[in-house]
């Protein structure tokens, strides 16, 4: 008697759906361990620009400051804005090291990213995560760009590559900086491999939190002195102007 069919309905059975929700500790019942309602409670972003994700009131819109200064990326997608819980699960993944986390922020990102191509969102050809300054990268052991780029290149099925965008030099950390701050930090701070061939290609580069773009647009515009077609960034959340809810 062949038992595999059956063997194979268990295994589909435990990777699928029986976990735990990572949040509340309750039953998840769905494919990743994070249950209905907590998914539900997480700060979804609806009300966007169109261009950079900043949250503002109503959708369809596009900022002030995209208006008057078009930034050289094309498309900022972000799934939440940095308000909690989720900026509790970031801060756990980046900070204390608490890898499901990202990989289940990860794999939802994927998944909305997924619906979006499915209406019209182009398809990359290749992820760039944000190189983390050689520093930081020891006192962290790793770079959280770069992990949530591996686990969206599997599940979507687009290449990933962690060399060809460098961090050329150390830099402050970014948060405590305010936005004229941030773009003078990362002047010359990245730079591409000598082996990258962009021209024509259409990138998408993956951080964890966009705040105020400084890191996207200079990557950007690195990106679109090599020939890049088009340039999108890739994100967890997209955080608000200072004093807005």
């Amino acid at each position: 008697m062949n038992c595999q069919p059956w063997l194979k309905a268990l295994v589909y059975k435990c990777i699928n759906i029986n976990h735990t929700c990572l949040l509340c500790s309750d039953a998840a019942e769905q494919r990743y361990p994070l249950c209905a309602a907590c998914e539900q409670e997480l700060p979804w972003l609806d009300e966007h620009c169109l261009r950079c994700a900043l949250p503002l009131p109503m959708a369809g819109l596009i900022c002030a400051q995209c208006s008057r200064r078009p930034p050289a990326f094309d498309q900022v997608i972000a799934p939440w804005h940095y308000g909690f819980p989720l900026d509790t699960l970031i801060s756990r993944f980046k900070h204390n090291s608490q890898w499901p986390l990202g990989r289940l922020m990860a794999e939802m990102l994927s998944l909305n990213l997924s619906h979006r191509f499915q209406e019209g969102l182009p398809t990359p050809d290749l992820l760039l995560p944000v190189p983390l300054a050689r520093r930081r990268l020891r006192q962290r052991g790793f770079n959280q760009a770069g992990m949530l780029g591996r686990w969206l290149s599997k599940a979507l099925a687009i290449e990933c590559d962690e060399r060809l965008l460098l961090r050329t030099r150390e830099t402050p950390a970014q948060q405590r900086l305010d936005a004229r701050g941030r773009q003078r930090n990362l002047r010359q701070a990245f730079a591409l491999a000598s082996e990258a061939s962009l021209k024509g290609r259409h990138v998408a580069v993956i951080d964890d939190v966009l705040t105020t773009g400084a890191t996207a647009q200079a990557i950007a515009q690195l990106l679109r002195h090599a020939g890049a077609r088009r340039i999108d960034v890739y994100c967890l959340a997209r955080t608000a102007k200072p004093g807005q809810a």
